[in-house]
């Protein structure tokens, strides 16, 4: 897990291995929504903050390449917590890909080409998620609900602890109890579950008005 910026978190990246973990995660991929009321609130009135959620899938194999012309990369002194080696040498490492301008950067580790790598790593995702999206926004131009193609622009999910309530605005379900919820208990299943079956439905219906459309008339 990396973490950028101290005491408050400005971004946070992490990796997730395991079976079927992208296809698990994709649907939190999206703007989410909190409403609450904070503990210094006197009036009792309902704050309400966002967090962007961006889901990568990174193969073993990602069928992309990367020309090295193509990227400009820095180094600099790294931010934050992480002792007099951190701060004291060059290596962070911020890389741009000149023609598409995604930036990535790392500076977790004590060596720069530990950082290097991690960031090559990171760009490679968020290129590939790019080429993916771009490959399934074909497929889905025709519906409106594009689960985990297109979430990064829009609010998928409110949390209101007022009403200990969740809810799903792809598909409009709610559940209740977010302590819950948010542990990753059967809610969180649950939750998952419909968006798959929803997509799953969404697929269906647009490979019908296909054959639909392919059909002599």
């Amino acid at each position: 897990i990396y973490f950028q910026y101290y005491r408050w978190f400005k971004t946070c990246i992490c990796q997730y291995k395991g079976l079927e973990a992208y296809g698990q995660l994709k649907f939190e991929g999206g703007v989410h929504r909190v409403q609450r009321v904070p503990k210094t609130e006197k009036q009792g009135r309902i704050h309400t903050s966002t967090m962007t959620v961006a889901i990568l899938p990174q193969p073993s194999e990602i069928t992309l390449t990367i020309n090295p012309k193509d990227l400009c990369i820095e180094t600099k002194r790294a931010s934050g917590a992480g002792g007099q080696h951190v701060n004291t040498t060059d290596s962070a490492v911020r890389i741009v890909h000149i023609p598409s301008g995604i930036v990535s950067e790392c500076q977790q580790e004590r060596s720069q080409i530990r950082n290097k790598e991690k960031a090559m790593e990171l760009l490679h995702a968020k290129l590939y998620s790019i080429k993916l999206e771009e490959q399934t926004s074909k497929i889905h131009t025709a519906r409106k609900i594009q689960i985990g193609t297109k979430g990064r622009s829009e609010k998928i999910r409110t949390y209101n602890f007022s009403q200990d309530r969740v809810t799903d605005h792809r598909i409009g379900k709610s559940v209740h109890h977010i302590e819950r919820f948010m542990l990753g208990e059967e809610l969180l299943d649950e939750m998952i579950e419909s968006l798959r079956r929803y997509s799953e439905y969404e697929v269906l219906m647009e490979v019908i008005s296909e054959n639909d459309a392919s059909r002599p008339k």
